[in-house]
């Protein structure tokens, strides 16, 4: 125990000092080392047990107590020697010393290099598909991506569709659903099926929200629903249209940019009128959805059905922008099938009845733009392509 010293004040009465840490000194056989013998020694023999407080009757046979073995001792453990007093604390300087040369070895693991975090699969697009199932999951087969039974076949591999899902073809919902199953099924496997908003998108939803209600079109009074059914609208999608198609559309990304290529439906530099960053393009075009304004989505359906921006003079000058913009090396679109960029025909539904060989995407405006829609609407060909093009 460690006795209280006195201090004195003037005037004051003797007061205890508090014990700190400087009292509280390793006794000099602590500092000690443990000579080897004594680690080697037996333990020190088992106090008598203190007396049973119901003693047995005298002459009754009493069972022998079984031996407590030794305890061997705990490395953690000091070892105590001869000359330490009973009932002695090991203190901190009785404790193995561990060296550097014992010391745990905690292996770091390094921050991962660009090339290692890039573990991303191939990037595919596809153009415009507007209902054409069959033909979707026959070119998706042969790149690989979906199996016999059209299930996600491709891994980490990385797939965006590029709009316009539905109206001219058969079966547009067939296609929405097709494309939101893959998407979970990429995802299960490490890669992802995205898509992105097209004005056949924003068609379809004005006409399921508005219907006939009139809109101001610029040129008089219009209704989404006459526009749909003069597009290519399918009654038979407007059947089987359900509340979490109409979810999943109005949720769809606009623009975005993947390994240097900026990705969008439309060939139109309208887009810059609702935002500086691929963010805020994105941002606006949802708030304007769910605000549910039948003039405001009007304006967005007809902003993004122009096309030829990349197309006439000035076309290259035009993708610059969106590319200074919203970054990038190339511009990727759909929404205007090849055989209208290369004036071959000038309908949806072509001419007297032959349709255009497209080999595959069309690339143009000085190599900066790259156009999707192989018009399969016109007897063409649904493209799917991995990026980048060799060329």
């Amino acid at each position: 125990m460690v006795e209280g010293s006195m201090t004195q004040g003037a005037g004051q009465e003797p007061v205890v000092r508090t014990a700190t840490l400087r009292d509280f000194r390793v006794p000099p056989y602590a500092q000690t080392p443990v000579p080897p013998q004594a680690r080697a020694a037996p333990p020190s023999p088992v106090p008598p047990r203190a007396p049973e407080p119901n003693p047995p009757a005298p002459g009754a046979s009493v069972p022998p107590h079984a031996p407590v073995p030794p305890r061997p001792p705990h490395p953690g453990n000091a070892v105590v020697g001869d000359g330490q007093p009973e009932g002695y604390t090991p203190t901190e300087r009785d404790l193995p010393v561990i060296r550097r040369g014992d010391t745990v070895q905690v292996r770091t693991v390094p921050e991962p290099s660009p090339a290692a975090e890039d573990s991303r699969g191939p990037l595919f697009v596809v153009g415009d598909v507007h209902g054409y199932l069959d033909e979707l999951l026959s070119a998706l087969g042969e790149q690989g991506l979906i199996d016999a039974d059209g299930s996600w076949a491709a891994g980490n591999a990385r797939l965006w569709f590029l709009g316009d899902f539905t109206d001219r073809g058969p079966d547009g919902i067939g296609v929405i659903d097709l494309v939101m199953r893959l998407s979970a099924e990429a995802a299960a496997a490490g890669g992802y099926c995205k898509a992105l908003m097209g004005n056949h998108e924003l068609l379809l939803i004005g006409a399921k929200r508005f219907a006939d209600t009139p809109v101001n079109s610029g040129a008089g009074t219009a209704t989404f629903q006459a526009a749909w059914l003069l597009n290519g609208g399918q009654k038979t999608d407007m059947e089987r249209l359900q509340d979490v198609h109409l979810q999943w559309m109005s949720r769809l990304d606009a623009v975005v940019e993947e390994d240097g290529h900026l990705l969008m439906h439309s060939d139109t530099t309208a887009y810059l009128d609702y935002g500086s960053t691929i963010e805020d393009v994105n941002d606006t075009i949802t708030a304007i959805l769910t605000r549910n304004d039948a003039d405001e989505c009007w304006d967005l359906f007809r902003k993004l059905t122009k096309r030829f921006a990349f197309r006439d003079e000035g076309g290259a000058q035009a993708v610059r922008e969106l590319l200074t913009t919203y970054g990038g090396q190339r511009v990727v679109h759909g929404h205007s099938p090849i055989p209208y960029l290369l004036g071959e025909v000038g309908t949806e539904e072509g001419e007297d009845g032959a349709g255009p060989v497209i080999n595959g995407p069309h690339v143009y405006a000085d190599d900066l733009a790259i156009a999707m829609d192989g018009g399969v609407t016109m007897a063409g060909k649904l493209l799917v392509v991995q990026l980048p093009l060799h060329d």
